[in-house]
């Protein structure tokens, strides 16, 4: 625990207790509040036991609200059921399929590439923070769709988005959006240059071999309407019971009103956030004053699991 961190929580008399996952979560307490970011059926077996014999302690956040986020099909599908008003901007996701292995991919690769053209990106189906969900690439043509081997695959389209990659952290009711450098903008007299497939972990060499855009031009993009953010932070949280998550966000290059949400993420890190320190131990502070006032509705384990 950082020194900052026990800084603030002190200050709310908050006690931030590690748990040791190598024994029974039920010897380990007792607890007021229990916040966790580990997978896997023992660990849910434990958090569900453990939750039985302590109602009035809540977890956050839902279990089955998580497996959500681990599955990139329903994880985008969350964006298609949001409710946000009338206005300018639009709100979608990349097209993308899925395949249930490499083979079966191939054999539609004609239809694929009709569909959603080149560049692709390859992303396994499951995105539960173990290494083999980190293994994506960037697919240039049939010979690279060729080199993929993989079960469990999503092939998404490769949007332009000038470079930019805004990143919104909800804990929460608060709500910050930031703005990272992203893969350049791939111009189709360029593709056609690009064989093959790269690894996202090599994606500093595309930049390096193509003028892709983007660049010195980074600290004059623009970031999308605060409002429009809040609204669809708001939404997601409503929509998928989590406080703590973080959506990745572009903007259509073609279209400037046009924003995709291509990646979702429970309990990011959000060490890069101004003030961090505060607002977790806000957040912290106020779900056990919720829980003590009977609202746990946002923190509670659904009761049918």
């Amino acid at each position: 625990m950082s020194r900052s961190i026990k800084t603030h929580v002190d200050q709310h008399n908050i006690d931030l207790i590690p748990v040791d996952p190598s024994r029974p979560l039920i010897e380990q307490g007792p607890l007021d509040c229990f916040i966790h970011k580990l997978y896997g059926p023992d660990w849910i077996s434990q958090l569900l036991h453990f939750s039985s014999l302590n109602p009035d302690a809540p977890i956050i956040d839902p279990l089955d609200s998580i497996q959500r986020l681990h599955d990139r099909i329903s994880m985008l599908q969350v964006v298609s059921i949001l409710t946000v008003s009338e206005r300018n901007q639009v709100l979608d996701v990349p097209r993308q399929h899925f395949f249930s292995d490499s083979e079966t991919m191939m054999k539609n690769s004609d239809d694929l590439i009709k569909k959603l053209g080149f560049p692709l990106i390859a992303k396994p189906l499951m995105a539960d923070g173990s290494e083999t969900s980190h293994k994506m690439y960037l697919v240039f043509d049939k010979e690279g769709l060729d080199k993929l081997e993989s079960r469990m695959i999503i092939m998404q389209e490769f949007v332009n988005h000038g470079g930019v990659l805004f990143k919104v952290y909800v804990v929460g009711d608060f709500v910050k959006c930031v703005k990272r450098k992203s893969l350049r903008d791939i111009k189709e007299d360029k593709l056609v240059t690009m064989k093959g497939l790269l690894p996202f972990s090599q994606m500093s060499n595309l930049e390096e071999k193509t003028d892709c855009g983007g660049g010195g031009e980074f600290d004059r993009v623009e970031m999308p309407p605060v409002d429009f953010v809040e609204e669809v932070a708001k939404a997601m949280k409503e929509e998928t019971g989590i406080s703590l998550l973080n959506f990745d966000l572009i903007r259509d290059a073609r279209d400037a009103k046009r924003y995709l949400i291509i990646d979702i993420n429970y309990f990011p890190g959000y060490e890069k956030i101004p003030n961090y320190e505060s607002v977790l131990t806000d957040f912290l502070f106020n779900s056990m004053e919720k829980n003590k006032s009977g609202d746990v509705s946002m923190v509670r384990e659904h009761d049918d699991d």
